[in-house]
This record gives C-alpha cells, sequence and structure tokens, in this order.
C-alpha cells in the first residue's frame, strides 16, 4: 500500500512539474523581439555611448513616463552597461498631456537643454484619454520628429504606444487603435524604431501569461507592468547598441511633410503679447484659492486669469495655427472666440477631470491657416458647464505654429 502512495506521489509531483514546465514555456511563447519594428537604428546614439562617452537620453511622454518605473530603469540600464559614458537624463514626462501639447513644448522642455542624442516619444495613451482626433495626433507628432531633426539631424528618435484597456478592446475586435496606427505611420515615414507595447500586453494577456486587474493593475502600470515595459525598451537598446558604435553619425534627411499643416514650428507664445481688452488680469504666479490638486509647471507661473462674463483679449499672430493652453479646473468656463473676424463654435473649458484637478488642458483655436497675420478675439461666454462652478478662464501659453 506504502508502495502504491509513493508511485501515486511521484505521479502527481511529475505531473506538477510537466505543468510548471508547460506554464513557463507558454510564458517564454512571445518574445518581446515581435513588437520591435525596426524602421530606423541606434547609430548614432550608439556611437555617443561607445565612442564619444557622453550621451543625453530625453523621456517625452505623459504620467506613465514621468512616473517611478520604466524610465528608472532604462537609465540604470544604460548608467550599469556603460559605466565609462557620462550620461545626462532628461525627464520630460507631464501628467496628463499627449501629442498636442508635446509639438508646442518641443522647445521649451527638450531644446533648451541642449543636445540630445536618444529621444523617447509617447502619446498614445493620452492622445486617447484626451479625445485628441487622429489629424491633430498626425500634425503633433510628425511635427515632434520633423521639429527635432531639423535642428538636431544626428537625433535617434524611439516612437513607443504603451497599453490601455481601450487598446486592449480594439486589438481583441481586430482593430487597430488609431493612436498606435499614427504611431507606427511616422515611425516608418521617418526611419524610426517603433515599439507597439499595447499589442504586446494584450498578446500577452490572451496568452494567459497575466491578467490586467491583478498584474499589469491600470494604464499606469504596476511594479510588474513597468518591468514588462522595461524588457522591450531593453531588447531594443541591447540589440541596436551592441551592433554599433564606431561608425561616426549620419545625418537624418528630412523628406517633404506628410502634411504640410503639421506643427514642426510649434512653440509657445508668451501671453504678455496678448492685449487685454476687459477683465482678464495678468498673475505673474497664479496658484489656487482652492484645495484642490495642480500639475507641475502649471502653478506659480504667469497667467492670464479672469472669471467674469465678457471678460475680453486680443492677439495678433503670424501662424498656421493658433491655440491656447489653459489650467482647467472646477470652474473653468466656456470661451466664444473669432479669427480674422470669423465665429468659431464656443469652447468648453471644463473636462472630465476638472472637478478634482487643476488641469492642464491644450485646444487648438485655428488650424490649416494662411502663414499670414491674424487676429485672435477671445471672451468669456455667461454660459457654463453644468458641472462646473464657475466661468473661469486661465491661459498659461499660446499655442503657435509659424
Amino acid at each position: 500500500m506504502k508502495k502504491l502512495i509513493h508511485v501515486f506521489c511521484l505521479a502527481v509531483a511529475c505531473h506538477i512539474s510537466t505543468s510548471a514546465k508547460q506554464i513557463n514555456a507558454a510564458k517564454d511563447s512571445l518574445k518581446s523581439e515581435n513588437y520591435i519594428s525596426r524602421y530606423g537604428n541606434l547609430d548614432n546614439i550608439a556611437y555617443q555611448i561607445k565612442t564619444n562617452k557622453d550621451a543625453t537620453v530625453a523621456f517625452f511622454g505623459g504620467s506613465i513616463t514621468n512616473m517611478t518605473g520604466w524610465r528608472d530603469k532604462v537609465c540604470k540600464y544604460l548608467s550599469s552597461t556603460y559605466p565609462g559614458t557620462h550620461f545626462n537624463f532628461i525627464n520630460a514626462g507631464i501628467p496628463s498631456l499627449g501629442s498636442l501639447p508635446h509639438a508646442f513644448r518641443v522647445e521649451k522642455d527638450l531644446l533648451s537643454k541642449g543636445r540630445i542624442d536618444l529621444l523617447f516619444v509617447e502619446s498614445a495613451v493620452n492622445d486617447r484619454e484626451n479625445g485628441t482626433n487622429e489629424t491633430t495626433q498626425r500634425r503633433a507628432l510628425e511635427g515632434i520628429v520633423r521639429h527635432m531633426l531639423s535642428v538636431n539631424p544626428y537625433t535617434n528618435i524611439v516612437l513607443m504606444a504603451f497599453a490601455d484597456e481601450n487598446k486592449m478592446a480594439d486589438y481583441n475586435t481586430g482593430k487597430i487603435p488609431v493612436e498606435v496606427q499614427v504611431h507606427e505611420d511616422i515611425a516608418k515615414m521617418y526611419h524610426l524604431p517603433f515599439i507597439n507595447l499595447a499589442k504586446e500586453v494584450t498578446d500577452r494577456i490572451n496568452a494567459d501569461e497575466f491578467n490586467w486587474k491583478d498584474d499589469f493593475k491600470s494604464l499606469h502600470p504596476s511594479e510588474f507592468g513597468q518591468n514588462i515595459y522595461f524588457r522591450t525598451i531593453k531588447q531594443l537598446l541591447s540589440v541596436d547598441l551592441d551592433k554599433a558604435g564606431s561608425q561616426k553619425p549620419v545625418a537624418a534627411r528630412l523628406s517633404k511633410a506628410i502634411d504640410e499643416f503639421n506643427y514642426e514650428q510649434g512653440q509657445y507664445l508668451d501671453i504678455s503679447n496678448a492685449a487685454i481688452e476687459q477683465g482678464f488680469v495678468s498673475d505673474p504666479s497664479w496658484q489656487p484659492a482652492d484645495n484642490i490638486h495642480t500639475r507641475p509647471g502649471f502653478v506659480q507661473v504667469p497667467m492670464l486669469v479672469a472669471d467674469k462674463p465678457s471678460s475680453s483679449l486680443e492677439l495678433a499672430f503670424t501662424g498656421q495655427t493658433i491655440g491656447i493652453g489653459v489650467v482647467a479646473g472646477p470652474d473653468a468656463g466656456i470661451i466664444n472666440y473669432s479669427i480674422d473676424g470669423k465665429d468659431y463654435p464656443a469652447l468648453d473649458l471644463y473636462t472630465r477631470w476638472s472637478k478634482g484637478l487643476h488641469l492642464p488642458w491644450y485646444l487648438i483655436l485655428g488650424d490649416g491657416l494662411a502663414p499670414d497675420k491674424h487676429l485672435l478675439k477671445l471672451q468669456i461666454s455667461s454660459q457654463h458647464n453644468d458641472l462646473s462652478k464657475g466661468t473661469a478662464c486661465r491661459i498659461v501659453y499660446f499655442l503657435l505654429n509659424k
């Protein structure tokens, strides 16, 4: 009897061991390399790291870039793998911001920091969350790439698309998420590496490697999820940097733009350029009177502020695109505006996050304009969103594409 029990236990143990091996094998069945499209290489940054021994790496994105996670792991990996190289790492991630804000902050948050050798860019999650339309996504992302390469054609740029439940739902119904397709199209056109982490997370969940609720947690990944991202980014870096390094950098050649109205010359236009008609005041260091949260960089900075209907201003500008960057909190109002005498539909500044956050919110007012002189007139409406507590308008930047 004891012999039979022993044999049975051995059989069970063997089955468990075999099952464990099968599970481990399944978890290794999807390779990180499958989610990397090498439309371009990283030869230039490899030269800076391995030959020049000095490199600047910048990270451009939203909260998933800004938070502790994959970015820190990339920095640690590069520093430990190449201890003889001096690295300068720039965290240009700002929560809530997608491709539209990024396109107009290239100069302030990237180029003003000096030469950038490697740039990671991601906006797919916030573009979906913020409801950014496809045309604006394409103009913004192409503008970012062209702006960077026109200033430093030796910069290597990596485009990435992170995961969220909406993108997973798209893939599971046979659709390619719009935001992912935009990132890949721009990467292919400008010969840039592209990492599709949205597809990778979807595929691995469908392969029962892990699940969203318990393991990945949310679009702000858990430590587990951050490691999934880092593993694939590391795969790109390790392969490309290992095989290059001695050849001198090659300048990118910018071909004709896909969209002539892309935001290649996107920039912030200082609020001092506006002419106040009534109501607005220039606050040199705005901060909220309530206890509602703010975003770094969008508090204790200069703003044009007004909270009364009929408050108005004018802005003369020269360019093809004009917009505003506002702080949209619980009392955000509605604005009416015209460009060169043409009235446009009213814009509600209140967002679905405004109740609990003075949110940085970017809006295009006029796009595809003739590259001439224009006049913007803006006025606060007496109407406001039913959920808003007021009619406030707080402008931190004007957005100009020359």
